[in-house]
């Protein structure tokens, strides 16, 4: 299977090995760790898992055919006719020792790998290995009902009617015991497809989250090359990871064990015609996976764009009120329509190839129909088989050849796991590359100050060379208020993320007070999805605070008719189109007294609220004796503040006592 489409023919191999080594880095954390484990351990783990499923099913299957032959001889011998014999042949030859052997082998592996296996690691290998049991009983019941076919096609021609009754009394017994068997299997495998799912998605959603990777990853870049919609990768692309891992992992050891089951019974029949079914799927699967190669980079492309185009569409909902005063449906109709129109177009593209593939799947299907007749007619005109060959000769055949056929039926479905592998393991990857920058390390986890202090800071935003600031140096000391001016895009806020810890500086030192002691209020306070009660304590525990507490904070940031409108707590609703932006900015304040840091930052906290509510609001952190630097542009500001920073848009700065500064106006 290729990844890209734009691979060169001496490429495949390599780019197939790196696929591996993805889906490895992936897929191998649930099962073993990854850092103190090689991929041989794993592969060696995966062996000894198959040898011990191996050996105790065939130890499974003697207890129960000694069983029955001691408590029900009669029952054997009708539904069971030469088992016994069998099972017999395999322990008195050399099967018998060397399966023993290897079970044994798997279990010293597990043994000693047992102290990488905690932490409920053990679950997945047990389920695992429950699945595969189930396949092997399911394969041996179909091995037999082969031979069931057979016979009850002799059974008509010579028109036997004891025998074929006989022979369907088998045949039902074998159904009803393979169905309970087959429903099990259908539970266990997405069941463990849920488990994994659950394990790899709260990984990646706690990678996501710590270090503040969702916000250096910046999801609403389009041009960004690497890592777009990051929701999508850990919701939609984790669950069809696990699911379809699952799925090919299970269906690929099938077809394995179909294989080596299937092709002794063809050989035993005609080893020409086992032998032409190899060339014959050889030759097919190689004609498909050429053939396929550009499906992986087209199913890549669109996950990616139909996760624009949603992503647009949730724009459009959660920015409903704005557009509508703008009265820009024509416009956002116009930019949804285009994203729309690059998943079209580029489906139109994916289903061309899909079609191609598919014709040539259609064509390796309806050719390989014709190899039993014309391999088995001979010898059975030649009288050398009877009738009921045909019959278990198709069967086989028809076995071997879906075994050996598994990438060319499933080629659509492998190079859309494909890309979702890619997908999946660049975010990842980029998730732990920010966790452990020592840049960014190196900001958060300095060691905990009395002051905000900057020293001989110069200010770059990320990604970028432009310098906003340069050599700046400022002490901001516990109950000091500091006002930050300047012309539009100098960089007040990007000082305010750097004073956050949002952003590294590019040089200098920068110490700052526990990240507790400090809060950030923006322009556009941030409402959670959740209830009253919950938004006004954020980030806290909202269990922290009584109802009555609650209300008193409301009151004094004059947000009474939020007490009279919702007067319980608890109740949810989509606050952030419900309250007006002064209402928002009021209820970031009582979320501010609620937290009562030492230190906040405001960016423009105040500038949809009239100038004596302003007031109001600032003589609460002054009372609170909290420290605080704010942007801003109103010249009332001055009187709340001793310093003034001033940013002149060209790197340099200013400070002023606050008494003395005149704003431009």
């Amino acid at each position: 299977m290729s990844i890209s489409s734009n691979l060169s023919p001496s490429q495949p191999f390599q780019a197939f090995r790196e696929q591996l080594g993805r889906l490895r880095r992936l897929a191998q954390p649930y099962f073993l760790p990854l850092e103190d484990s090689g991929a041989w351990q794993f592969v060696l783990l995966i062996f000894a898992l198959l040898t011990v499923v191996v050996g105790f099913t065939l130890l499974l299957l003697t207890g129960l055919v000694s069983g029955l032959g001691s408590l029900a001889p009669e029952f054997q011998e009708r539904f069971l006719p030469g088992v016994p014999e069998k099972v017999l042949g395999i322990w008195s030859g050399p099967a018998g020792p060397l399966i023993t052997l290897l079970m044994l082998g798997g279990i010293v592996c597990f043994a000693l790998a047992r102290t990488k296996l905690r932490s409920g690691r053990w679950i997945p290998w047990v389920i695992l290995g429950s699945i595969l049991l189930l396949i092997l009983v399911i394969n041996g019941i179909n091995v037999g009902i082969s031979f069931v076919a057979r016979n009850v096609e002799n059974a008509l021609v010579s028109y036997d009617q004891e025998r074929f009754w006989k022979v369907v009394a088998i045949y039902a017994f074998c159904l009803i015991m393979a169905l309970p068997i087959r429903a099990l299997q259908s539970y266990l495998v997405p069941r463990l497809g849920l488990l994994w799912r659950k394990w790899l998605s709260g990984r990646m959603l706690n990678r996501y989250m710590n270090n503040r990777a969702y916000y250096m990853l910046n999801p609403n870049n389009e041009d960004a090359e690497e890592i777009d919609n990051p929701d999508q990768r850990i919701s939609q692309d984790t669950a069809s990871f696990t699911n379809t891992s699952l799925s090919v992992t299970v269906e690929v050891l099938a077809s394995l064990l179909t294989f080596f089951s299937f092709i002794i019974v063809l050989w035993t029949i005609s080893s020409k015609l086992a032998i032409w079914l190899l060339i014959y799927s050889v030759l097919g699967t190689s004609l498909v996976i050429f053939s396929s190669r550009k499906l992986v980079a087209l199913n890549n492309q669109q996950l990616r764009l139909e996760a624009d185009f949603r992503y647009g569409l949730v724009h459009i909902r959660d920015n409903a009120e704005s557009i509508a005063f703008y009265r820009g449906e024509k416009q956002e109709s116009k930019e949804a329509q285009r994203r729309l129109n690059g998943a079209i177009e580029n489906y139109n593209r994916l289903i061309v190839w899909e079609a191609l593939i598919t014709v040539i799947q259609r064509s390796y299907d309806y050719f390989s129909r014709f190899l039993p007749w014309l391999v088995i007619a001979p010898i059975y005109f030649a009288k050398q088989v009877d009738f009921g060959v045909f019959g278990q000769a198709f069967i086989a055949f028809s076995q071997v050849l879906g075994s050996v056929s598994y990438i060319v039926n499933n080629i659509e479905r492998l190079a859309s796991f494909s890309a979702s592998i890619s997908r999946l393991e660049a975010f990842q990857g980029k998730v732990d590359d920010i966790s452990s920058s020592s840049k960014i390390i190196r900001n958060e986890d300095n060691s905990a100050s009395e002051s905000i202090l900057l020293k001989n800071i110069d200010l770059v935003p990320p990604q970028s060379d432009r310098c906003l600031v340069r050599d700046l140096s400022l002490v901001v000391a516990p109950s000091q208020k500091v006002l930050v001016v300047g012309p539009s895009g100098c960089g007040k806020t990007s000082l305010l993320r750097l004073v956050s810890g949002l952003w590294p500086a590019e040089k200098g030192e920068v110490h700052r007070p526990s990240l507790s002691e400090l809060l950030f209020i923006p322009q556009k306070p941030y409402m959670i999805l959740g209830t009253l009660r919950e938004q006004l304590c954020y980030p806290q525990d909202s269990s922290r605070f009584s109802n009555q507490h609650l209300r008193s904070v409301l009151e004094e940031v004059r947000l009474p008719e939020i007490n009279k409108r919702y007067p319980d707590f608890d109740i949810k609703q989509d606050w952030q189109r419900l309250l007006s932006l002064g209402e928002q900015q009021r209820l970031a304040f009582a979320r501010l007294l609620l937290n009562s840091p030492r230190f906040v930052v405001l960016d423009e906290a105040t500038s949809a609220l009239d100038v004596s509510t302003e007031r109001h609001l600032y003589k609460l952190l002054d009372q609170r004796e909290m420290a605080f630097v704010s942007v801003g542009h109103r010249p009332t500001l001055r009187e709340f503040h001793d310093t003034v920073l001033e940013l002149d848009g060209h790197g340099g700065w200013k400070l002023f006592p606050s008494s003395s500064y005149n704003f431009n106006i």
